[in-house]
C-alpha cells in the first residue's frame, strides 16, 4: 500500500499514526518532492470512485492563491487532471493507494476497513 503524504500536514500525521498504531504496512511517498503524475491521478480517481474535483486540496494556500474555487467550475476533467499534476500541493492528502481502491483524506471509519 502506498501512503502519499506531506509531513507538515496534520491530517497526514493522524493517518500515519493510525496506520502505525494498527500495524498496517505502507510505503511512504512525499507529495511535494514526488508529486503524482497525471496518469497516476487518473488511475487513482477511477479507483476512488470520487469526482476529480475531490482530489483538490481546497484548504491549501496554492488553491486559494490560484482562485481555483471559481476556475474549477469551468474546467473539464482533463484540464483538472493536468492542473493537479503540476504541483503536489494542489492534491488533497493523504492519498492511500491500494491495489483495488484509493482513499483520499483521512476518515478513521474508512481506515478501519484496511487489511
Amino acid at each position: 500500500m502506498l501512503f502519499v503524504c506531506y509531513p507538515k500536514c496534520g491530517t497526514c500525521r493522524k493517518a500515519r499514526k493510525y496506520l502505525d498504531d494498527h500495524g498496517i504496512p505502507y510505503e511512504e511517498r512525499m507529495i511535494k518532492e514526488d508529486p503524482p503524475t497525471e496518469k497516476e491521478l487518473r488511475k487513482w480517481q477511477s479507483l476512488s470512485g470520487l469526482p476529480v474535483k475531490k482530489f483538490f486540496n481546497t484548504s491549501g494556500q496554492l488553491y486559494r492563491e490560484m482562485n481555483l474555487r471559481e476556475k474549477l467550475k469551468n474546467m473539464s476533467d482533463d484540464e483538472m487532471f493536468r492542473l493537479l499534476a503540476t504541483d503536489g500541493m494542489l492534491v488533497k492528502r493523504p492519498v492511500l493507494v491500494q491495489k483495488d481502491r484509493v482513499l483520499v483524506g483521512f476518515k478513521e471509519e474508512e481506515y478501519e476497513t484496511l487489511k
